[in-house]
């Protein structure tokens, strides 16, 4: 019998958000029809007056959560990560990221999203968002967060609650194994090496960083070395990390549960190709929809789609023999 712990991310952030709102009155939550679902709704029995919940009006939300942080305050705006942004991406750039008063880069909101990913499940290739890595790194100072587990999710709203600017940070819908203990710091733009080796890297970002230890360590029983990198920070990302582990191990497999098209591999891509050029393979969605699947039938939907700790020990065979 398994004695994995699991931990469910929307819970810790429901936790971590009442912990901050009671350090700080200026905090303020934001949702659309999905409180209770997001668990957002905590926040609003202990704070009534610093609580909004929308409705079914995500790009009104991401406006309410602007105009709250234009006036002083620090907004956690909190809806399904298909609506958000996918209804929404205009008021993301010019109402949140665009505004940049006196010396500041942006408003400070804070776009927390759940049901990420393939992950979803049942409701299929229509709520199953792949592409929101792609589309919030490319809009100007916003940063981009991917938690592994929910001791992340923990550590980092309380990180993003105190450092200015707009955020994104895409949660899970399941339960999730834990990866970090609770004494693990995380800061921004940098990542965490899990675990060391020298004949080639993987690096992962969100529920995947699971399945890059699983695959290292079948790779372990055939001799072969790999290093697990956890990217949780996708913007900015860990330029210096990624350049050791190029030069250091020679070859990168990245794993995503995102598009691959514009998503973490791509910008692992980028990093490494202009700083120490090393063969790459990036497994994540091969540009294609999702689909339906209940709870049971996730670990079929990402054997699909190649998000499997078997592919990517077979990836990171193939990589190694394209070394120089």
């Amino acid at each position: 019998m398994s004695t994995e712990q699991l931990g469910d991310m929307r819970t810790e952030y429901s936790k971590a958000l009442v912990a901050v709102g009671e350090e700080d009155p200026n905090i303020v939550v934001l949702g659309a029809d999905t409180t209770d679902s997001l668990k957002t709704a905590n926040f609003g029995k202990k704070f009534p007056k610093r609580f909004f919940n929308v409705g079914i009006a995500e790009a009104n939300l991401v406006s309410v959560a602007a105009g709250l942080a234009y006036s002083g305050k620090t907004a956690f705006a909190s809806t399904y990560a298909i609506f958000l942004p996918g209804r929404c991406v205009d008021q993301i750039r010019n109402a949140i990221a665009y505004p940049s008063p006196g010396d500041k880069n942006g408003l400070n909101v804070k776009l927390v999203v759940s049901h990420a990913g393939l992950s979803v499940g049942a409701d299929g290739g229509s709520h199953q968002q792949i592409e929101d890595i792609a589309i919030m790194r490319a809009i100007p100072n916003m940063k981009v967060l991917v938690p592994a587990d929910s001791v992340t999710v923990s550590k980092l709203t309380w990180t993003i609650a105190q450092q200015y600017g707009p955020f994104y940070m895409r949660m899970a819908r399941s339960k999730t194994p834990i990866i970090h203990s609770d004494s693990q710091e995380f800061q921004i733009g940098k990542g965490i090496t899990l675990r060391d080796g020298s004949d080639c890297t993987i690096a992962a970002c969100g529920i995947t960083v699971k399945i890059a230890l699983d695959a290292a360590e079948l790779l372990q029983q055939e001799g072969i070395s790999c290093r697990v990198i956890d990217c949780f920070s996708v913007k900015p990302i860990d330029k210096e990390l990624l350049e050791k582990a190029a030069r250091e191990t020679g070859s990168i497999v990245t794993c995503e549960e995102h598009n691959v098209m514009a998503g973490f591999g791509s910008r692992v891509s980028e990093v490494v190709s202009e700083s120490y050029p090393v063969p790459i393979r990036r497994i994540g969605v091969q540009d294609k929809f999702g689909e339906s699947a209940r709870d049971n039938e996730i670990p079929q939907l990402f054997e699909k789609h190649g998000i499997t700790s078997i592919n990517i020990a077979k990836t990171v065979k193939e990589v190694r023999g394209q070394k120089q």
